[in-house]
């Protein structure tokens, strides 16, 4: 496409934080350390994770990029950077969370497919862009539309980006129309991360941001657009990021018996402790997160200091100074909470913490019960062992 360079120049790689735990090199995956997202409720871009399907492309003329819009629609179009800034601009504080997050707890329980993340494939940001549902309004279609007058259902994203498992074809993802047109759901084309211009490793020069929705359907470095009446039908669409019961494996699956994922469930990480970690005795404060999909707040985050047995509610807050009630209009609906608690710690423990959003969904106790071949969604509550003083575990 115009403005991109050719796989050669995919090796020079971007500058990024040496904090990061790097999960795979090729592609490039790599998480922060947990201590890092409880500290901020708005995630630097440099302690963001980095998820990759494939070589980081490299835009190197600006001027000559351009994104067309196609497919089901009236008036077909090729849209610069320009045309894009020209429309009206929003910021939308949202979360991307990987499907894959907190997949290493999950393989122990029995052996998965995917990179190895801990807790911290997950970030929030402010993103800044254009909105999709303005967009498809210059080419024909009007805003809260379910169907194009061509009979167009959903719109498929496609990247820059090349991968193995589209046999060298682009990286595509794709929501429903009627999402894409909805400005409430506020999907963005985004140029902007936390005021500052996208870099390469989140998708420069140009971004899909679809809130509320795993991180998979918010396509990088975007090469076009297309309104088709049936979802995408590629690979991380059709055969990936689904969600199995723990029955299926490898030799018994069908695809086909799986709806694409899309909302994330509510998720709730402790991330002021390692998994194991040493404390004195006294009193222990308790950090982390909270998130759901679809738009869904958090309505409760309970901590236990004794492996279960009782709860505490734990505080929740997103921006300082101001009180957060799930799903009012003050609070950022498509990101996270952040939550602490506190209590008296004399021995040995597990400290455990479980969310509840505000359409009442619960986390579920065993990540035995939701195991899938993949590794995706688990939500489990989250567990740390803490060992005070001298004493053995």
């Amino acid at each position: 496409m115009p403005g991109v360079t050719g796989p050669s120049d995919y090796s020079k790689e971007p500058p990024r934080h040496p904090c990061l735990q790097i999960n795979s090199k090729e592609p490039f995956n790599a998480e922060p350390p947990r201590s890092a997202l409880f500290r901020s409720y708005v995630t630097p871009v440099d302690l963001f994770y980095k998820r990759n399907h494939g070589p980081i492309p490299v835009v190197d003329d600006i001027e000559r990029y351009s994104v067309s819009v196609s497919g089901l629609v009236e008036n077909p179009k090729n849209l610069s950077m320009k045309d894009i800034r020209m429309l009206p601009k929003y910021d939308v504080t949202a979360t991307l969370q990987c499907a894959g997050n907190r997949r290493t707890a999950m393989s122990k329980t029995r052996a998965v497919k995917g990179v190895g993340w801990g807790v911290s494939a997950i970030g929030n940001a402010v993103w800044g862009g254009a909105r999709l549902a303005d967009v498809l309004e210059l080419v024909g279609i009007p805003k809260l539309s379910s169907s194009s007058k061509s009979g167009g259902k959903h719109v498929e994203f496609v990247s820059v980006d090349r991968c193995k498992e589209e046999n060298g074809g682009p990286y595509t993802a794709s929501i429903p129309l009627i999402q894409a047109t909805n400005p409430e759901a506020d999907v963005l084309l985004a140029y902007e991360m936390n005021g500052e211009p996208l870099n390469r490793d989140h998708g420069y020069p140009l971004r899909v941001v679809v809130p509320g929705v795993i991180g998979a359907r918010s396509v990088k470095w975007l090469d076009s657009i297309t309104v088709t009446a049936e979802e995408c039908q590629g690979f991380f669409t059709q055969k990936d990021y689904k969600m199995f019961p723990p029955s299926v494996n490898w030799d018994n699956i069908n695809w086909n018996t799986r709806r694409p994922q899309m909302d994330f469930p509510v998720q709730c990480v402790i991330c002021s402790l390692e998994d194991a970690t040493a404390v004195k005795p006294g009193k222990v404060t308790v950090s982390g997160y909270a998130a759901s999909g679809g738009g869904r707040g958090i309505e409760r985050v309970d901590v236990s200091f004794d492996g279960g047995k009782t709860w505490v509610e734990a505080s929740r807050y997103q921006k300082p100074g101001i009180p957060y009630v799930s799903d009012d209009e003050s609070c950022d609906k498509w990101a996270w909470v952040l939550f602490e608690a506190t209590a008296d710690v004399q021995s040995n423990t597990e400290i455990v913490a479980k969310a509840v959003d505000s359409a009442a969904n619960v986390q579920p106790e065993n990540v035995e019960d939701i195991w899938n071949l993949r590794g995706i969604l688990n939500t489990s509550w989250h567990r740390v062992q803490v060992r005070v003083g001298q004493s053995n575990m």
